[in-house]
């Protein structure tokens, strides 16, 4: 699988942490950023990673900054990505599992380091579970082409 992965400033110190666990779990990593613990606007990173899952350059997307919300929102106003914040294994799981999630924000400075490998292990080993979860996307999938203006 071909994942997506920037990072903020809050959240440099753990991405060549987590792109090993990455490398360890068989992925592919395109790296979109930063370079470095120097200032950057976080939305910029979110639009990458999103715009790349939309696109289907990528199957998921992986996302860290402060508190994982505000890349979590900057993803989600691109079509198709439906991005979560998930801060346990159990919110990971559920977010793939109901939701059918394409983008994991974690946020480096609310999620202790030590828990974020277990999160994103869950994350990438849990599938959507379809069935009765198919007709909400559907309809979030229908939000989305009314906010567009589509009918």
């Amino acid at each position: 699988m071909k994942i997506a992965l920037a990072i903020d400033h809050a959240g440099f110190c753990e991405k060549e942490k987590v792109k090993s666990l990455l490398r360890e779990l068989g992925l592919e990593i395109q790296d979109l950023g930063t370079v470095s613990e120097a200032a950057v606007d976080y939305p910029d990173y979110a639009e990458k990673v999103a715009q790349a899952v939309a696109d289907g350059q990528v199957e998921q997307g992986l996302l860290i900054c402060g508190s994982g919300t505000g890349m979590a929102i900057a993803a989600n106003k691109i079509a198709g990505v439906r991005a979560a914040v998930a801060w346990s294994e159990e919110t990971a799981r559920l977010a793939r599992q109901h939701n059918d999630a394409n983008v994991l924000a974690i946020g480096a400075r609310t999620t202790p380091a030590d828990e974020i490998p277990a999160i994103v292990r869950t994350w990438f080993a849990t599938r959507f579970d379809g069935g009765r979860h198919t007709a909400r996307l559907e309809k979030i999938t229908e939000l989305e082409r009314k906010a567009l203006g589509d009918k």
